[in-house]
């Protein structure tokens, strides 16, 4: 008898473990504020997969959100805020172009006026779909005050592959 129970449990166990179950949360219409302080300009690119991250599958089915009832802002106030700078076109072409199209689709990108002092900037410095404002923790406070969820993205160097560690 216990041999019998033991395999039931066994048998039972295994059917538990081969398949995970897949769940469609019913998201709402998305309010996000994301804070983006990151220590090397170069991780703008990875940081706005975050944002990528939020919003295709919110645009794709069965949701079928369009963007214009997404509110998302972006509040930049770290090392990556010189790829907003003109003059830096060149070099943060890529990261500059998708900013802009996310523009394009609605997301507010707001600049750290501090941090801009800091880097020696002035408004007239950044891309026209940039907003400066007063101060970063202030206008990151303001926002969830209003309701926003606050991300942050946080940006680590790979190690691995995901064929090494898979």
């Amino acid at each position: 008898m216990k041999m019998l129970l033991l395999l039931l449990f066994c048998l039972n166990s295994v059917g538990v473990m081969a398949e995970a179950k897949y769940e469609e949360t019913p998201y709402q219409e998305p309010k996000v504020v994301f804070d983006f302080f990151l220590d090397d300009p170069k991780k703008m690119a990875s940081a706005l997969y975050w944002l990528r991250s939020l919003m295709n599958p919110l645009m794709d089915s069965p949701y079928d959100y369009a963007p214009e009832f997404m509110e998302l802002k972006v509040v930049i106030h770290g090392t990556e805020i010189v790829t907003l700078a003109e003059k830096n076109y060149s070099t943060y072409k890529d990261v500059v172009e998708r900013m802009r199209y996310y523009a394009s689709l609605g997301v507010q990108f707001r600049i750290c006026g501090l941090a801009a002092q800091d880097y020696g900037y002035v408004h007239k410095d950044f891309y026209d779909f940039v907003i400066v404002v007063p101060s970063a923790i202030t206008e990151l406070a303001h926002w969830q005050q209003q309701g926003y969820g606050l991300i942050t993205p946080q940006i680590l160097d790979k190690k691995y592959s995901i064929e090494e560690i898979r």
